[in-house]
């Protein structure tokens, strides 16, 4: 296992970490993901350290709270092995303080994570969602006083848009608050939308990539093709309507990729998937799920080995479209491209 920096912090984390989604399995998104209790987790949390993963990913909002309990009791006596990532922001309740990341939900949602958790600090805190609600400074500002006070090491964000990154940046620098180190983003071969504009704010803020669902939600795991539809038991048959969507010619151009480099390679079409991801900049760590030991060793064998430069540029012309407006123009015209080369 490879261990990277986190952006420009001085945190190390393995390059592969486990997502625990699929603790608990309360609800009808977490339900579908997995249902590990407490001692199926420890098992897999085992495997993971053997293998030198160390980074665990959960947030409050899995499994209304399941997944963080879980997590909490499975690494019981070993804590300072293993390194803790948690989310808050959204809609735990239906009151007015059961949501969003203003002082007092933030607040409220690291003691209450602590708690689940059983420990005294969180290594990795990140605010799962954009509130529009509230100011950045408030925003910046709990987390300074969360850092400060030893509940939480680092700052980071999931799903926001660019622009609130760099408001959230600017804020920091201009009050010498600490800045975010982190953004958890959805990133696969069918879902490259990141690279357009959260790839390069990465890179210019040092804010290392986080990748949840390498595999596209399920697609990629080697089960679907062209003649082989969604088959039956596919958490997709209940999970899609929360996916974000790709085109049906485009899933298949990527995937008859993975599978010839797979059948040159005798790797797994995720172990591909995964690999390519771990070559893109910015990408500190890619999160894998497993709903049992077997899912979990074959996304494990993703790393070890690297795929060849033939190989990494089939898979970037297989995977390849064009991105939204304005950076468009950069791709398609030559006067763009030569103002700006790094958009091409």
């Amino acid at each position: 296992m490879e261990y990277r920096q986190l952006g420009s912090s001085g945190l190390r984390v393995p390059e592969l970490s486990f997502g625990t989604g699929t603790f608990g399995g309360e609800g009808p998104l977490f339900s579908a993901w997995g249902r590990s209790d407490a001692v199926e987790a420890r098992r897999l949390i085992d495997i993971c350290l053997e293998a030198g993963l160390t980074l665990f990913d959960t947030a409050d909002v899995y499994s209304h709270g399941a997944s963080e309990r879980i997590l909490g009791e499975a690494i019981q006596g070993r804590r300072d092995a293993v390194l803790i990532s948690t989310k808050a922001g959204l809609p735990m309740g239906e009151g007015p303080q059961d949501w969003g990341a203003s002082r007092a939900r933030l607040l409220r949602a690291v003691e209450d994570a602590l708690r689940r958790l059983g420990t005294d600090h969180i290594d990795l805190f990140q605010l799962h969602a954009f509130d529009a609600f509230t100011p950045t400074d408030e925003v910046m500002r709990t987390l300074d006083l969360l850092i400060t006070a030893g509940k939480i090491r680092y700052g980071g964000v999931s799903n926001y848009p660019g622009w609130q990154v760099m408001k959230a940046q600017a804020a920091a620098a201009r009050h010498g608050w600490p800045p975010l180190v982190a953004h958890q983003v959805y990133y696969s071969l069918i879902g490259r939308a990141y690279e357009a504009d959260l790839m390069p704010v990465g890179l210019d803020q040092g804010i290392g990539a986080l990748v949840w669902s390498p595999l596209g939600w399920g697609r990629l795991t080697g089960r679907i093709g062209r003649d082989r539809p969604i088959p039956e038991g596919s958490r997709l048959h209940e999970t899609a309507q929360f996916a974000p969507p790709v085109e049906s010619e485009h899933l298949y151009t990527v995937i008859d990729a993975l599978e010839r480099i797979a059948a040159d390679t005798r790797k797994s079409v995720p172990q591909i998937a995964i690999n390519w991801l771990l070559r893109r900049p910015t990408v500190a760590s890619v999160i894998i799920g497993a709903r049992n030991e077997d899912q979990l060793r074959d996304n494990l064998g993703a790393v070890g080995w690297v795929l060849t430069a033939d190989q990494v540029a089939a898979l970037d012309a297989a995977s390849d479209v064009l991105p939204p407006y304005p950076h468009t123009p950069y791709r398609q015209q030559a006067g763009f491209a030569r103002l700006n080369p790094a958009l091409v």
